[in-house]
């Protein structure tokens, strides 16, 4: 168990978060969200002993093992790739350090021998004779092959890195587990393997932070909300609680409805949600959990959400983008091969590829930004586009820009009171507004880049990873609006519910064309619940 006792910490004269009273129980997950900036991962920093608290104190039930996912990516790179995993294990290492020194000594005497029987016992309890070939299994189910295994890290790529320090954290079943965008550089079968161990951590502590919804509301049986330097608990997935907390402002809101309708208005939201909670032991805890809860512990967000309504100026002709036999080589590499395909009105597309260069490239080609060695493009005539590209930098160079001129430049409104009022809704409001446009941050610039869009009204959108950079406020914005969009929209993304409530047709680019199917994301890759 962890508990925290009035856990303050401040940086300067800013406050991240105060007053933190707190108890995290074995056999639960926690989420950690919150706005960038939040102190998400300071906090697991705090619980770890890595950063002091300014006031208070973190209490852990003695005897538990703490394991951290290490952000540090050269800190083994002249390690063994198997040998890190198990570094993971501080007590396990330390143990068969000890053996082996004794076993090494010309004159062992009784007490080494002694002292040997203790290792081994310890030894064997920590399972350390299976150490390697679990060791090996967590690597497996990460994606790391096993002709890996014996390198060296600094052989490895920066993303097998990454996955290499995640099994190091998941080594020897720790108490308690703290992970810091676990899926980050994880493929869709990787992710899904990460969220089935979690949830077969029974006797553990998880704490997550993570801007992936999908897998948060799969492991999650809590919420822990980092909201305006306060920190509090909700019971249930991401979801659950993005939910119930617009339910609960609609329910205060409304001061006319009876708290006989709130409750049943309470009542049938949890029955909706319980009913979709998947057969693990995990789901099945969350889902009595949920049960339990009454209309004082259904409380509001004061988070804040951009508002993203997408709308087109005029609806375009049944003619929308046919695309035939497009080639494309870069550096004597073929990145696209005959790729072809056919667009009707409305349709929502998202194009898979094993590279994001093979994405983007093809994006850049319908835009009419790069010319492809063949093939042919042709758009209807009543078409619209607006695009937003994986690179925005280019648009953010000018020094002397606040982002009420840079927007105005894309504004047919040019008044001062209508740019800030679009602003205002993509969440630069006051001063933030005069910020120059190149001190932003990434996701700042990504919701400048979705208000230029915005004043477009295009009737066909191009979105290249637009999740990339946002934080979950405003990738659960664009998510809806994207949604709603009654156009046509043709985006990639590494967003696994991204894709799956917004896309109705997968493309996927491959070495010798194309694969198209009319259908969900899930069953396009078979995913499995």
């Amino acid at each position: 168990m962890i508990t925290t006792q009035d856990i303050g910490l401040q940086y300067g004269g800013r406050t991240l978060f105060k007053d933190v009273n707190l108890k995290f129980m074995k056999g639960n997950c926690y989420g950690v969200i919150g706005a960038n900036g939040s102190g998400k991962s300071t906090f697991l920093k705090v619980l770890s002993g890595q950063v002091s608290a300014t006031t208070g104190r973190v209490d852990i039930t003695p005897g538990e093992r703490m394991a951290v996912l290490n952000q540090n990516h050269f800190a083994f790179e002249e390690e063994m790739v198997l040998n890190t995993v198990i570094l993971g294990h501080s007590e396990l290492v330390a143990i068969m350090k000890e053996k082996d020194a004794l076993y090494a000594k010309e004159n062992f005497s009784e007490k080494d021998g002694e002292r040997t029987a203790e290792l081994e016992s310890r030894f064997a309890e920590l399972n350390g004779w299976e150490a390697e070939a679990t060791a090996g299994a967590l690597l497996a189910g990460l994606g790391v092959e096993t002709s890996s295994h014996s390198k060296k890290m600094k052989e490895l790529s920066g993303a097998q890195k990454v996955k290499v320090l995640l099994a190091q954290a998941l080594f020897g079943k720790p108490d308690i587990l703290l992970l810091d965008e676990p899926t980050n550089d994880l493929d869709l079968k990787a992710v899904s393997w990460l969220e089935k161990f979690i949830m077969a951590q029974e006797e553990s502590i998880v704490l997550v932070v993570s801007h992936d919804r999908h897998f948060l509301n799969k492991v999650c049986t809590h919420i822990c909300d980092i909201d305006f330097s306060k920190i509090k608990l909700y019971v249930g997935n991401y979801d659950f609680w993005y939910k119930s907390s617009q339910l609960a402002q609609r329910l205060i809101s409304d001061q006319n409805k009876r708290t006989e309708e709130k409750i049943k208005d309470l009542k049938e939201f949890i029955a909706r949600f319980s009913a979709n909670a998947s057969k693990s032991k995990q789901a099945t805890s969350r889902k009595k959990l949920i049960e339990k809860l009454t209309i004082e512990d259904i409380t509001p967000s004061s988070r804040r959400y951009p508002f993203l309504g997408f709308r087109q100026e005029r609806e375009a002709g049944d003619q929308m983008l046919r695309v035939e036999g497009l080639n494309l080589v870069r550096d004597g590499k073929k990145i696209l091969n005959n790729v072809s395909f056919t667009l009707k009105k409305g349709q929502k597309v998202v194009f898979l590829a094993k590279s994001e260069l093979i994405t983007t490239e093809l994006f850049k080609i319908l835009m009419g930004e790069v010319t492809p060695d063949s093939g042919k493009i042709e758009w209807g005539v009543t078409t619209s586009r607006a695009y937003l590209p994986n690179d925005n930098s280019a648009f953010f160079q000018d020094s002397k820009l606040s982002l009420i001129d840079w927007l105005r430049q894309y504004s047919k409104d040019q008044t001062e009171t209508f740019i800030r009022g679009f602003l205002g809704r993509m969440l630069f409001s006051g001063e933030e507004a005069l910020k120059k446009c190149t001190v932003l941050s990434g996701g700042e610039k990504v919701r400048c880049m979705l208000a230029k869009i915005l004043l477009t009204n295009a009737n066909v959108l191009i979105m290249d990873n637009p999740t990339n950079h946002l934080d979950l406020e405003t990738i659960t914005a664009l998510n809806e609006g994207l949604i709603d969009f009654k156009g046509t929209l043709l985006f990639s993304s590494h967003d696994h519910q991204f894709i799956q409530t917004i896309a109705s047709r997968v493309i996927a680019v491959e070495d010798k064309g194309v694969r198209d199917e009319e259908c969900t994301y899930d069953q396009f890759v078979g995913y499995e619940e």
